[in-house]
């Protein structure tokens, strides 16, 4: 199972969000299948296949992969990446 907020949901079944970036250290397993939910308790409202995984410097992300992650800009994604993770939770500079 992974958590999303609402509104990314949104953009995953829209088809807009298709990459994601997380900070915690669960261990997704290339190949399978998570259903994405907004809480712990509620059904899953979509699914999600985990086809590849890396590290990443949260500051080298490119402008392709900004748009895949659903926003239009680098600050865009600061702003939601903030909203998820906190303000303390990584150095976001421009790649």
């Amino acid at each position: 199972m992974a958590i999303f907020k609402r509104k990314h949901i949104a953009k995953i079944i829209a088809g807009v969000k298709t990459q994601t970036r997380r900070i915690h250290k669960h261990e997704w397993e290339i190949g399978r299948v998570y259903g994405i939910r907004d809480a712990w308790h509620s059904k899953p409202q979509a699914h999600i296949k985990i086809t590849r995984k890396f590290k990443q410097r949260l500051g080298d992300i490119s402008p392709e992969d900004i748009k895949k992650e659903g926003f239009n800009s680098l600050e865009e994604f600061r702003r939601a990446w903030e909203e998820v993770n906190g303000e303390e939770a990584g150095t976001l500079t421009k790649p």
